[in-house]
């Protein structure tokens, strides 16, 4: 059964999306940090760069029907491997095909 809850259209399946999203774009989010770090109090003014890169990326991947379709998958995958065992997997982390 595929059907999906609320919560798991509206909560689930978009934290699966944050997670890989920011593993696909950890260059943007390492760059944004290590600017963060060194700007200290001035990080909004310094960063600005930085910070527009790693939300255009994560956007990018959140806006993307295809993207949703694999986490969906995902999720429901790891539903099904849940409801047949009853045994909750950690996510594992999502390694792009290079």
């Amino acid at each position: 059964n595929s059907k999906l809850r609320h919560v798991e259209k509206d909560v689930l399946i978009p934290q699966i999306m944050r997670d890989r999203a920011k593993e696909l774009c950890s260059d943007k989010v390492q760059a944004f940090t290590k600017c963060c770090q060194e700007a200290g109090l001035l990080m909004v003014a310094k960063c600005r760069q930085e910070n527009t890169a790693l939300k255009d990326c994560l956007v990018g991947y959140y806006s993307d029907p295809s993207f949703y379709e694999e986490c969906k998958a995902e999720y429901l995958k790891q539903r099904e491997e849940y409801r047949a065992t009853g045994i909750k997997k950690k996510r594992q982390k999502f390694t792009p095909n290079v």
